[in-house]
């Protein structure tokens, strides 16, 4: 289960209804890299596959590869405000070590494949 919560789920339906490609999701998934071992990925889409897991988060189509699932049970997507800037935040509990900038991670069981170059 992935959760997003009330100000991150406000801010990404707000993007999505500035997208001029109809029917477009949130996309949400992990890659080898970053400085930690995984990558986030997050972005709108509306490509649809069988490699595919959709739920229904905060009455938004959420959709994640079957393969990234395992590092992203139990996530919580927030947005956060801070001074003139915001950003989103993710919380994993799957995630052991994060790196300072908190875009990648690595689990108990895997680390990953970090890259060689920092943040």
């Amino acid at each position: 289960m992935i959760n997003i919560t009330d100000s991150a789920a406000e801010r990404l339906k707000e993007m999505l209804e500035q997208q001029e490609t109809p029917n477009m999701f949130l996309r949400l998934g992990v890659t080898p890299g970053g400085c930690t071992g995984f990558s986030y990925a997050m972005g709108f889409d509306d490509n649809e596959t069988d490699q595919d897991i959709y739920m229904n988060v905060q009455d938004m189509k959420v959709v994640v590869e079957k393969d990234s699932i395992r590092y992203l049970d139990g996530l919580e997507i927030d947005f956060e405000e801070s001074g003139m800037s915001g950003g989103f935040t993710i919380h994993n509990p799957n995630a052991v070590a994060t790196c300072g900038c908190g875009s990648s991670f690595r689990t108990a069981t895997d680390a990953g494949k970090p890259n060689e170059e920092p943040c």
